[in-house]
């Protein structure tokens, strides 16, 4: 059987860690990190999350604004917002929880942020960081995949890592990482390359990050390889309370067995992207208070 890669343990690791430091900031004399948090319209799932990263921030000791806006909100109306969160100087770091409504371009938005506070990792400057010898604050899910990657003393120099996925959100930046960082060569597939399986099962390390559930059996993954699962989607289940469950890319049942490694959906990747926030917001904050 494999070794269930717990996320939900990492990152609980990682925000006794964090607090710590925050509590040591204060006995210094300085203040504790403030993490600053936009949210547009009423999209339920957007909601949840906001409220898991403000539970994060009090369990942490951080600061935390949240501003909540109207679906109805111009694009304009919401840069000058952005615009005032960039200069406040008690702010350390602010994300823009996604989606936005469709009149509002998330690229100018994300523009607009400065990378002092991008503490997301989305603006072209953060992004292109990732690969020089002073990265500035990294994209917080792949950070969060290669803090469970080194936690768990997974080796990774000279293995074949696949990706599946090649947004900018997770695969573009997680390929840059494994293969600057962690020394692995990396294969990033898409919804354009052939024969996937062909690709998935010379994996020694799988990343899977879709958002279809069960995109990947079995047959597809060799014997002792890694997953990665990062596919989080909303599946109707009228057994549960919420009526949905969440369901990763991977078919996990099946492949679990022939698996050396697996992160669990939920309660894998999916904290982690948390504990990353919090860890760039804080180094944002050490940045900030020099």
């Amino acid at each position: 059987m494999p070794t269930i890669i717990d996320g939900k343990k990492v990152s609980a690791d990682i925000k006794d860690e964090i607090k710590l430091q925050v509590e040591a900031m204060k006995n210094e004399g300085k203040r504790a990190p403030h993490l600053a948090i936009i949210i547009v319209g009423d999209d339920g799932a957007s909601h949840t999350y906001v409220g898991g990263k403000i539970t994060a921030c009090k369990a942490v000791g951080f600061d935390y604004t949240l501003m909540q806006f109207a679906g109805t909100i111009s694009e304009d109306k919401l840069l000058k917002h952005v615009d005032q969160l960039n200069a406040d100087e008690d702010i350390d770091g602010f994300i823009v929880q996604l989606p936005l409504p469709e009149h509002i371009s998330v690229e100018k938005v994300t523009a607009s942020i400065s990378p002092e506070k991008d503490v997301d990792g989305f603006t072209n400057e953060n992004f292109g960081s990732i690969t020089s010898k002073a990265p500035l604050l990294m994209p917080a899910t792949p950070l969060g995949i290669m803090e469970l990657i080194k936690r768990y003393e997974i080796e990774t120099q000279g293995k074949n890592c696949v990706i599946i996925g090649a947004s900018r959100l997770v695969g573009a930046p997680l390929a840059l990482m494994m293969s600057n960082d962690a020394n692995a060569t990396v294969t990033l597939c898409h919804k354009y390359t052939e024969d996937l399986a062909a690709h998935t099962r010379q994996a020694d390390i799988l990343v899977v990050a879709v958002g279809k559930p069960g995109l990947v059996s079995k047959d597809m993954v060799k014997e002792d390889a890694v997953i990665i699962d990062v596919g989080t989607t909303r599946v109707e289940d009228k057994t549960k309370k919420s009526g949905f469950k969440l369901s990763g890319d991977v078919e996990y049942a099946e492949v679990a067995p022939i698996a050396s490694y697996i992160t669990p959906v939920p309660g894998g990747v999916g904290p982690m992207t948390i504990a990353s926030l919090l860890i760039n917001t804080l180094q944002a904050a050490k940045n900030n208070l020099k």
